[in-house]
């Protein structure tokens, strides 16, 4: 149903489903829509909001288990072995928050996988049966880097390529403010922009910290480039008085989503933690993204042990020299070393820390993992063994097409971490699968 609009904008976010095999929250929080948030609190504007994945399962620090219901597995994934499953609220009660806001006047959906875009499909479907002809807008992960693929498939009425900032500082004829104009709808100008914690639209466990935007490394299995082409970021005192705003409202857990924290440590994360502890916060950090091992010194080892890290994640991806300088140089196995030693120094545990070991590389032999493994147990850390999945338009991604491994019209759906390996990978799934159970055990010893 659509309605006239009011002179207040009545506006209303959306976190999709995910639709998958499996899914934990591990921090996370759709950071880029509520962004959107903060953006739209400058104008005369209702702003409604509806997370489709609130139904978090405590388990530590803020992580936790989402609820999920078994959905029929689509055919081109007919040959996996496990079942598929929607992650998050109940359809019935999705409708249920769906109409008990209505009226609206323009509708703003995130993404994320580009291999979820089935969940993105279905709440959109879902908005539609009950909203009409309201706009929706897609926009995030998928919709940037997918639009053509997202046009087709989401049902959306607009794909919103790139994020609120950048749209918005390149060219105010093609930002938010001027799509939703374009719908015909009114939005007036009343104040400067609020924080999206201060909106009243969330009531986390934890908060998402992300201090910079883009990446200063080139992996070439990585998008951060393609989402944020430029490395800008903020002040550590702008940081530190986000951290100190949330600490004043309850939140003890804090999940950095920097793609490349450590970096220029000196100026950045050094004056943070150092604030930190000088105001004695009892706060609790961690770092699920992997962060640069070759900027870990002394000192920032033990900055992080003394200013409250609790979870921290190193990227390692493989032992091969030559696969590691494939994929973007970004580790050496004598940096690694190092960056271990460091953390053990300052106090880091084994249960503290852990290390991203891929697996169903392009080229890479089940072989190459079991030695990376070895390793690992060598150095008494915890592995976290990681699927490969190719994502659209990286240079990984394009030199799979060249090669004829993937063409230009996959399903997404058959990207799914948990799909391509057991495609593509060629390993033997037994042998993987005892890989597996091994490390399980390890970690859990």
């Amino acid at each position: 149903m659509r309605c006239l609009p009011s002179d207040k904008l009545r506006a209303l976010l959306i976190n999709p489903w995910i639709h998958d095999f499996s899914a934990l929250n591990l921090w996370s929080a759709p950071l880029g829509l509520l962004k959107v948030a903060e953006f739209l609190s400058q104008f005369d504007c209702k702003i409604s909001y509806i997370d489709c994945l609130d139904t978090i399962k405590p388990k530590s620090y803020g992580t936790g288990k989402y609820r999920r219901q078994p959905i029929q597995k689509p055919l081109v994934l007919r040959q996996i072995p496990r079942k598929f499953c929607r992650y998050g609220i109940t359809i019935e009660e999705f409708q249920f928050r769906l109409k008990s806001i209505m009226p609206v006047d323009i509708i703003l959906v995130t993404s994320i996988m580009t291999y979820w875009y089935t969940g993105v499909a279905e709440t959109i479907d879902h908005i539609k049966k009950i909203y009409g002809d309201v706009p929706v807008i897609l926009g995030g992960i998928y919709a940037t880097l997918c639009p053509d693929h997202a046009n087709m498939y989401s049902g959306a009425d607009l794909i919103y390529e790139g994020s609120i900032e950048t749209r918005s500082e390149r060219s105010k004829s093609n930002g938010l403010e001027a799509v939703i104009r374009n719908f015909g709808l009114r939005l007036t100008n009343i104040t400067d922009k609020k924080a999206y914690y201060k909106l009243g639209l969330i009531n986390w466990q934890f908060t998402p910290l992300l201090t910079a935007s883009g990446c200063i490394f080139s992996c070439t299995y990585c998008a951060s480039r393609l989402l944020n082409k430029d490395f800008i970021r903020k002040t550590p005192d702008e940081v530190f008085n986000e951290i100190e705003e949330f600490y004043k409202l309850g939140i003890r857990d804090f999940a950095f989503y920097d793609d490349a924290l450590l970096t220029d440590s000196e100026d950045h994360l050094k004056p943070i933690l150092k604030k930190v502890i000088q105001k004695g916060l009892p706060v609790r950090f961690h770092a699920p993204n992997g962060i640069h091992v070759r900027f870990i010194d002394n000192e920032l080892a033990m900055l992080m042990k003394a200013s409250g890290f609790k979870t921290l994640r190193l990227s390692l991806e493989t032992v091969s020299p030559a696969r590691q300088k494939l994929t973007g140089s970004k580790v050496k196995t004598d940096e690694f070393v190092n960056a271990v030693t460091l953390l053990k120094k300052s106090g880091f545990t084994k249960n503290e820390f852990g290390v991203y070991l891929m697996y169903g590389l392009p080229g890479q032999s089940l072989d190459e993992v079991k030695e990376g493994v070895k390793f690992l147990k060598s150095l008494h850390v915890n592995i976290n063994l990681t699927e490969f999945s190719p994502i659209p338009n990286t240079k990984m991604w394009n030199e799979l097409l060249a090669k004829g491994i993937i063409s230009k019209d996959i399903d997404l759906l058959l990207t799914n971490n948990s799909v391509y390996y057991y495609l593509y990978s060629g390993y033997d799934l037994k042998e993987l699968e005892k890989l597996k159970l091994e490390v399980k055990a390890y970690n859990s010893s």
